[in-house]
Formats: structure tokens, C-alpha cells, sequence
């Protein structure tokens, strides 16, 4: 198992000192601390539903980037592996359990289940200090021109490794 720097820790945010604004690796994924402001919620103070799918996404565009993924150097490899390609979510099994307000500070627990030929599919829990808010998983597809394509070998590789060091049971 590679250890990486803690992207929290002092030398770590002096050498980038924005690299904290994309959460943190934990044993197993990664964690996104989320504050919910007012243009996330309705008109009762209570996020809207929709913005937890914003919320995920970001936790998983960002889980990508610490695992070393730099989803601008993805594009230029997977269009030499498969032109015109795509990420698009296939499918979401989601469970609204309980409800986030304005102010609140959530963390969006994300962690790789299965990566397979052409998806990968993810857990990802929406939290409030301990408490589980939105729980679901996702399976996100690789497709070019507008076919579902192998996962390019550099990101198959960084999810596998993630994966491994989820916990199992």
C-alpha cells in the first residue's frame, strides 16, 4: 500500500494551499466537507434534494483528483484510448433518511465498491456529525461515441488500488 501525504497537513497545505478544498483521502475513499448555504436549501431552510446529487458529484470529481487522477491529463490519454469520450452516470439507488438545513456542515463519504469493464460503482453517504442524511450508490460508465468503452488502464489503476484499501465486510 503507497502512503500519500495527508492533504490536510501543515506542509502539505504550504506547498498548495488550496489542495484542502478537495476533501481528504480516508482508509477506504475520501471525505468532502460540504457547507450548506442558502441557495442550497427551499424555501423552508431544508436542501433542496436535487443539490445532495451536486453535492456527491463534487465528492466524486474530487475523490479522483487526491487518488492522483487529474481529469485534464484523463482526457488527453482516453482520447488516444477512445475518442469523443464520456463519464455518464448509469444508474443511482438513492435513500433520503434525513433532512440538512442552512448552515449545516455535512461531509460526503465517498468509497469505490466495484470497478468493472466499463463503470465503476460507488457508495456514497451524506453526513451530518455522525449522522447518515442521504445514503445511495452510483454507477458512473466510460462511453465513446456513445458506446460504453473499457476504463482507461491509469484511472482502472488508481480506483483498484482505492478500492483495495476499503474496508471490507
Amino acid at each position: 500500500m503507497n502512503e500519500r501525504p495527508d492533504p490536510l497537513s501543515p506542509e502539505t497545505l504550504k506547498a498548495d494551499p488550496f489542495l484542502h478544498l478537495a476533501g481528504k483521502l480516508v482508509p477506504g475513499g475520501h471525505v468532502l466537507p460540504v457547507r450548506v448555504y442558502y441557495e442550497d436549501t427551499d424555501f423552508s431552510g431544508i436542501v433542496y434534494h436535487a443539490n445532495y446529487l451536486k453535492f456527491m458529484e463534487r465528492a466524486r470529481s474530487d475523490h479522483l483528483r487526491l487518488i492522483g487522477v487529474v481529469q485534464g491529463e484523463l482526457f488527453g490519454e482516453a482520447l488516444a484510448e477512445a475518442p469523443g469520450f464520456a463519464f455518464v452516470v448509469r444508474s443511482m439507488d438513492l435513500q433520503f433518511l434525513r433532512p440538512a438545513r442552512i448552515d449545516d456542515v455535512l461531509e460526503v463519504h465517498t468509497s469505490p465498491v466495484e470497478v468493472a469493464g466499463a463503470s465503476i460503482t460507488l457508495a456514497q453517504r451524506v453526513m451530518r456529525a455522525g449522522e447518515v442524511l442521504v445514503e445511495g450508490k452510483v454507477k458512473v460508465a466510460f462511453v465513446a461515441q456513445g458506446r460504453a468503452r473499457r476504463i482507461p488502464d491509469a484511472l482502472r489503476k488508481a480506483m483498484k488500488a482505492a478500492q483495495d484499501e476499503a474496508p471490507q465486510g
